[in-house]
């Protein structure tokens, strides 16, 4: 892990000083949310285990960035920010909406670029326009939530696309020149450490810059925790010393080029149901490193 470059070197590079994301919630959902491809979400998702409390979709995208200013102002000097469209699918919507929203954004003082988490299945050729025309001027970074190479899995945690659905919108994003990023998940149902590889071993050929990965964690009121107290699915259960050496494992797989940006999750503890390990990343990164000191 030393040998590469970190995510915030890779940013400070990407946009010549140090940056910052702030959460937005711009009121998106998911169509396997709303009924276009399915109900109930992914069945792991609880927006609420990622979203800040400044992230309050009853604000708007200003206040919302403005309020997260405010909350990092005074932890490093000169730091730009990028607007980070995490809650649910963030070019889920017209895109005429999508303009307004991201232009909102941009216009906010010390914003210099842009981050959009969304779904393969939701990176049309009227967003890829959008995503692009706005790199022209602020860059902007695209994560794409993939999850698993494994079709079988995807269709048991209720994603509703493919796994060629996702390769087809990583490589026509790069192919548009945006900064494109994957996430994947480690320890879905079903999947033992051979096709977590696979999924590994795939990702590494598509034209990706970053990858983040974390732990399956079960949290509250998701189908995942009805189906986990249930006993109807079995979660893997890791300590951290296991998980970290799997994470080594795993970074011996993914080509250099990649910037890893993170290796673990962590989720508010009133939801986390499992595993509670009650690591702090800085804490998780100590057992992580240990290793190669």
């Amino acid at each position: 892990m030393t040998e590469r470059q970190e995510y915030s070197n890779f940013l400070k590079h990407l946009f010549g000083t140090r940056v910052q994301k702030l959460n937005v919630n711009a009121g998106f959902t998911c169509p396997n949310r709303d009924g276009t491809l399915g109900i109930g979400g992914c069945t792991y998702c609880n927006n609420a285990s990622f979203t800040p409390a400044f992230g309050r979709c009853s604000s708007s995208v200003t206040q919302q960035l403005l309020d997260a200013k405010h909350f990092y102002r005074g932890k490093y000097a000169d730091t730009k920010y990028l607007a980070y469209f995490q809650s649910f699918t963030g070019t889920y919507a017209p895109v005429d909406k999508l303009r307004l929203l991201y232009d909102e954004a941009l216009s906010v003082p010390d914003v210099v670029g842009l981050v959009v988490s969304t779904r393969p299945d939701c990176i049309g050729n009227e967003v890829l326009d959008l995503l692009e025309d706005i790199n022209n001027d602020h860059r902007v970074i695209v994560e794409i939530g993939v999850e698993s190479s494994h079709d079988r899995t995807l269709k048991l945690i209720n994603r509703c696309h493919s796994w060629q659905c996702a390769q087809d919108a990583i490589k026509q994003l790069a192919q548009r020149g945006l900064v494109v990023g994957a996430h994947l998940i480690l320890g879905l149902p079903g999947e033992d450490e051979n096709d977590m590889m696979t999924t590994v071993d795939e990702i590494g050929k598509l034209p990706l810059a970053t990858v983040k990965f974390h732990q399956l964690q079960v949290i509250k009121g998701t189908r995942l925790a009805h189906e986990w107290s249930r006993g109807d699915v079995e979660v893997v259960d890791w300590t951290p010393q296991e998980y970290a050496d799997l994470c080594r494992r795993i970074i011996g797989r993914i080509p250099k080029h990649i910037i890893i940006e993170r290796m673990v999750s962590t989720a508010p503890p009133q939801l986390l149901l499992h595993p509670k390990w009650g690591l702090k990343p800085a804490q998780f990164k100590e057992i992580f490193e240990s290793d190669f000191e």
